[in-house]
């Protein structure tokens, strides 16, 4: 006897298992209400039990709903479902109902190795476009990867889980956790590895990565372990493609080793540039080998792969015990004498740091940064026109100007700039600032617990207030029946009114 098929909310009925992650497992699905075929993520248990990282679940889930675009895999709804089990405890069941992508895995495609350069190419400006569109949209993706990405049946690329990484590494307690979680750290960028707070650019970070591998059939940093990787996403320096791959177009290697920039400021600042520069090399003149060391030098530092080179020498003259000498070693009179001399370095060079007397001047043509991200202490109510004029007066330029949301800023004030307060600059160097949009994203919540309703909302610094509904029985635990808010952006502080029933 087949068992009755599970439904979720009395709507989605959950048929065979069609893909497993890390955070959650995909099931084929039917919506019984609008007939249709559609894909169910469903949270892993594991995790279903933080009431947090459920709610942000649900939460980046149905901002994700918000956005419509080809090259992004649709999400039609978000919510929660609970089943009890034998001995009476309630299991939670959060759920995620998705567009249902005939195709496949971009992880899957590269199993069978490298890709011509034209599909390694489509591939990723299509992955490029659904991040220019989210990024438009102030949704950062934070774990773009070939596991993330589908390939239709009509070849179209489609990119899925966007927010969900947030929401899970949000409720992680720790960096090793939100790892695990994840999966594999061979598409974190260096701000990730690190802990750090992110944005736009570590997309773009990821797509070089998926990029290089798609070119040369490999990642460009491995390692033993995934903190060995993160170490190199750090500080190592990525092999171009063409010395892994010779036949590949040399005009690549400057858009991936910028692409995989450490320092996010010298990436491409968005996803359209990424996707003009990627379109240009594979029409444009190629640069020089020179040129490309020029690239890699600037953006990793002098010689950098002689510096490798010279450490993977030594370690492997220090383990090795088959190597042996040609030639015998130099007299001791030698090694004398280069002790001596290392000593008086040694010796000159401490006596110029005590010495020396630090300057107090700034060169003519540097510039101090203002400190535009702490002057509403000295200029009440700092936006972004006042930034600007800021700027001005230290000979500066503003940058690009990144909204984010915040529940506390107003519209136009100043989150954050990318140079620190004080720092010397040259003269006419463009700032890069953050800046309040005024507004946080407000989710459709009808049907969820009033607890649960009550603390998404608290994190976004509302103020809510519950009505009694005496038209319509009361339930436990209570429900959201409505909100006086329609899910979409509104002012921060707004009050929010939730009505769930109460009647008998």
């Amino acid at each position: 006897m087949t068992a009755e098929p599970r439904v979720l909310s009395g709507r989605y009925r959950v048929d065979e298992l069609i893909g497993r992650g890390g955070m959650a497992s995909v099931y084929r699905g039917y919506d019984l209400t609008l007939g249709r075929d559609v894909a169910i993520k469903i949270l892993k248990r594991e995790l279903a039990v933080d009431s947090a990282c459920r709610t942000r679940f649900r939460l980046e889930g149905q901002a994700a709903s918000r956005m419509s675009n080809p090259a992004i895999v649709r999400v039609y709804d978000a919510g929660e479902d609970s089943e009890a089990a034998m001995d009476g405890t309630i299991s939670h069941i959060p759920y995620i109902v998705m567009e249902l992508v005939h195709g496949r895995l971009l992880k899957d495609i590269l199993t069978e190795g490298p890709v011509p350069v034209a599909d390694a190419v489509r591939y990723t400006d299509g992955i490029l476009e659904a991040l220019e569109y989210s990024h438009r949209a102030g949704v950062v993706h934070r774990d773009i990867k070939p596991g993330n990405v589908m390939v239709t049946d009509a070849g179209q690329v489609k990119v899925m889980d966007f927010g969900i990484a947030r929401a899970v590494s949000d409720s992680s307690s720790t960096v090793a956790e939100t790892t695990t979680i994840l999966g594999t750290a061979a598409y974190f960028s260096p701000e990730q590895a690190k802990g750090e707070a992110v944005d736009a650019r570590a997309d773009l970070y990821s797509t070089g990565v998926v990029l290089y591998e798609l070119l040369t059939g490999r990642q460009p940093f491995r390692g033993d372990s995934p903190v060995a990787v993160a170490y190199q996403h750090v500080s190592e320096t990525p092999v171009p493609p063409t010395e892994v791959v010779d036949s590949l177009p040399r005009a690549l290697d400057a858009v991936v080793l910028r692409a995989l920039a450490k320092d996010p400021f010298q990436r491409f600042p968005d996803a359209a540039t990424f996707r003009d520069a990627l379109d240009a090399a594979t029409d444009g003149k190629a640069p020089t080998k020179r040129e490309v060391g020029a690239l890699t030098s600037e953006l990793y530092g002098p010689n950098p792969r002689q510096a490798a080179e010279t450490a993977r020498s030594l370690r492997q003259l220090s383990t090795d015990t088959t190597m042996k000498r040609t030639q015998s070693g130099p007299p001791v009179a030698w090694i004398w004498a280069g002790v001596a001399l290392l000593a008086v370095l040694l010796i000159s060079v401490l006596f110029w740091v005590v010495t020396i007397h630090p300057g107090s001047g700034v060169p003519s043509g540097a510039r101090i940064v203002p400190d535009v991200a702490g002057l509403t202490s000295k200029l009440v109510g700092l936006t972004q026109a006042a930034a600007q004029q800021a700027l001005d007066d230290a000979g500066l330029m503003l940058g690009a100007v990144t909204p984010r949301d915040d529940p506390d800023l107003a519209a136009g004030i100043v989150i954050a700039a990318d140079r620190e307060p004080g720092a010397t600059v040259p003269k006419g160097t463009a700032v890069n600032i953050v800046a309040a949009t005024g507004t946080v994203t407000i989710v459709d919540v009808t049907g969820w617990t009033v607890d649960d309703a009550k603390s998404a909302f608290g994190e976004l610094k509302l103020t809510v207030t519950v009505q009694d509904d005496a038209s319509c029985p009361a339930e436990n635990p209570r429900t959201v029946r409505s909100q006086s808010i329609a899910p979409g952006e509104a002012p921060i502080h707004s009050t929010i009114t939730l009505t769930s029933c109460s009647g008998s």
